[in-house]
């Protein structure tokens, strides 16, 4: 079991470092983020909240989106921490990934 929850954490910590180098004012999605590290978007997703219960503020978790340029359920605070760096959203709360996405394609 030790040795399932240390595999865990590298994991997350890979994640949260991936997420790190995602630039202000760009997006990236959990399936850009589980490719560049190995697993799926669905790990990412946990990893990302998880974080609201360690308080990691060093990781911009507000930077990571669904593949629709959706945002979270936190979504208010999630907009206007996107908003600040300078993402905008279309008229449906959208990001456009094209204009905002990291890695740029």
């Amino acid at each position: 079991m030790l040795e399932q929850n240390n595999t865990a954490v590298t994991l997350y910590e890979r994640i949260f470092t991936c997420v790190r180098q995602v630039p202000p004012g760009s997006v990236t999605t959990y399936g850009t983020v589980g490719a560049l590290v190995g697993c799926p978007a669905r790990v990412v997703g946990y990893a990302l909240h998880h974080l609201r219960s360690v308080e990691r503020p060093d990781v911009p978790w507000q930077r990571v989106i669904n593949a629709r340029g959706g945002i979270s359920t936190y979504g208010s605070v999630q907009r206007e921490l996107l908003e600040a760096e300078g993402v905008a959203f279309d008229p449906n709360g959208s990001v456009d990934l094209q204009r905002f996405g990291w890695p740029a394609s």
